[in-house]
């Protein structure tokens, strides 16, 4: 113990957090220890459950509604519209919606924060395939290909950047808002981050940090599966 908090002590704030996150402290309102690993790592993995709970919902809506209207190339009004709409709704407000229609709980959590992730997707999906060449949906169309194989085959895989640079940002958005989950009642780490009463300024500094931290990881391995989805072709043309 003395290992881990005399070289902390010199760092203020942060040597606090530190602290917190590893060892713990005695709550600001007495009767016991909050923070420390198991804690953390508790909150973190609920953060994570409702990050990709919510972002799969999103994805299973909004992803084929944007390669319907982009392999028609229709409906640029509603894609286009949905990204700006999703930039503006107000995520407290959304949430307490949620709570008043449905209740609190993982439900009503996952269906706001899913709501959150359908506008980037949306957009991106009917960008990406909207700008597919035409030249190449035509000869595939000369081949005798079908309209789904023409999608799946074609315009999706050229399309895998930008719909996948909708993902990442629709996954960051939710991991960022899910801090305020409890609030509808599910614990994650922004519990540190709001019940400052009970973790002091130590637990809103830990919190904050674990958040940014778990938003670069997610961020990391979305990249990662970006890169692994884009065919050679494009790999080769943006090298």
């Amino acid at each position: 113990m003395i290992s881990l908090t005399l070289p902390t002590a010199s760092f203020g704030l942060f040597g606090d957090a530190f602290h917190f996150v590893f060892s713990g402290r005695e709550a600001e309102t007495g009767g016991g220890t909050v923070g420390g690993t198991s804690q953390g790592l508790g909150l973190a993995a609920k953060q994570l459950e409702v990050t990709l709970l919510a972002l799969g919902v999103a994805i299973l809506l909004a992803m084929p509604v944007g390669l319907w209207l982009g392999h028609r190339q229709k409906g640029e009004f509603l894609a286009v519209s949905a990204g700006n709409a999703g930039r503006a709704i107000p995520e407290l407000a959304l949430i307490a919606l949620m709570a008043a229609a449905i209740g609190v709980g993982l439900v009503n959590l996952v269906v706001a924060l899913a709501i959150l992730g359908i506008p980037p997707i949306l957009t991106n999906t009917y960008v990406g395939i909207s700008q597919v060449d035409r030249a190449s949906v035509e000869a595939a169309r000369g081949m005798g290909m079908t309209e789904a194989a023409i999608v799946r085959k074609v315009e999706l895989p050229l399309a895998v950047p930008t719909i996948m640079g909708g993902v990442r940002t629709a996954a960051i958005n939710i991991i960022a808002t899910a801090t305020i989950a409890p609030l509808a009642g599910i614990l994650t780490l922004g519990d540190f981050i709001i019940a400052r009463n009970v973790y002091g300024d130590a637990g809103v500094l830990a919190g904050a940090v674990l958040v940014a931290l778990m938003a670069l990881a997610l961020e990391g391995t979305l990249a990662g599966i970006q890169w692994a989805m884009t065919s050679k072709g494009l790999k080769l043309n943006r090298s």
